[in-house]
């Protein structure tokens, strides 16, 4: 009898670990299901310090996206995977950067912007791997992982994904910058593949505004 418990307990604890998933693999797991997304539409509101902006988010693969917001009324953020370009409309002003592999930080919402945090990043449960409520909004329940840089160059110390352990989504994003800032990202009503065509992401800005280039810096460094 000894025997066969103690058998049985060796099998569950078997069991038991292979069910253990880590951070690292669902993580991976979530750039999986990114890859795999064709398109999506979410509204999306963003906390910066003491401001607050929210619109709607519009995403192609594998690197269109473009961010139009209702507050502040009008303003524009489109970016292609090479460019990024902004619209002001409080000072009537388009700028402009080309940005490499750089972008808008909700780019990180997609499955090549995962995969580079895969590679810059090393990966945690902020507490255990099971859901939690979501803070601020307690009736939804996410999984969430810390993500923090291992190198210098990374712009944001560290950032936490909320993710919906049902769809594996992006529930909301934070970065802590390096000067302890932090900026968030809510994603809702989120649509996914709606075949959105690519004439959505082509911004022609006013003509009344006038053009800022590479606002952030040089191209040339």
């Amino acid at each position: 009898m000894a025997i066969a418990t103690l058998a049985a307990c060796m099998a569950s604890t078997r069991v038991s670990a292979q069910e253990i998933v880590t951070a690292d693999k669902f993580f991976k797991d979530v750039s999986a299901r990114y890859s795999a997304i064709k398109d999506y539409e979410a509204s999306v509101e963003v906390i910066a310090g003491t401001q607050k902006m929210s619109g709607t988010v519009i995403y192609k693969a594998p690197t269109l996206m473009r961010m139009d917001f209702a507050v502040p009324e009008s303003q524009v953020i489109v970016y292609d995977g090479q460019s990024l370009v902004v619209y002001v409309p409080e000072y009537r002003a388009v700028l402009s950067q080309q940005t490499g592999s750089g972008g808008p930080a909700a780019a990180a919402a997609t499955g090549d912007g995962l995969r580079m945090l895969g590679r810059n990043y090393s990966m945690s449960f902020e507490t255990v791997p099971t859901p939690v409520p979501l803070p601020g909004s307690e009736s939804e329940s996410v999984i969430r992982l810390v993500l923090s840089r291992l190198t210098v160059a990374e712009g944001f110390r560290t950032i936490t994904l909320s993710i919906d352990p049902d769809r594996l989504l992006i529930r909301r994003m934070e970065g802590t910058t390096l000067a302890g800032d932090l900026i968030s990202y809510d994603f809702t009503k989120i649509k996914l593949d709606q075949d959105i065509p690519a004439i959505k992401f082509v911004y022609d800005s006013p003509a009344s505004a006038n053009m800022y280039n590479n606002f952030l810096f040089s191209s040339d460094n």
